[in-house]
């Protein structure tokens, strides 16, 4: 299987990711954080350092519970900017909308 290569946006999520990553573990241990979340502790180094730009979903899911984050703060926290404010809109409310 030949794997194509990151897109600059993929690989600038992925440094979001780490960042998250790291500043959610805290002062909590590498390896701890990895092996409560059943993945090795090499895979998160390379996760947090921005290595691994494209992790599974089942990966990212396993780490943010370990750290107690969700998934939505996850996501709201690696998309990238444009896309956050095509989310928030206008800042009307979306019901205001429809009815005009």
């Amino acid at each position: 299987m030949v794997r194509l290569p990151l897109t600059p946006a993929e690989v600038e999520r992925g440094q979001r990711l780490g960042a998250l990553l790291r500043r959610a573990r805290g002062e909590r241990s590498m390896l701890e954080t990895a092996l409560d979340a059943r993945i090795s502790p090499e895979t998160l180094r390379k996760i947090e350092s921005g290595r691994v730009a494209t992790p599974s979903f089942p990966t990212i899911a396993a780490v943010a519970v370990v750290l107690g984050l969700s998934l939505d703060v996850v996501w709201a926290e690696i998309s990238p900017p444009e896309s956050r404010r095509e989310r928030q809109g206008s800042g009307r409310d979306p019901r205001a909308q429809m009815a005009s």
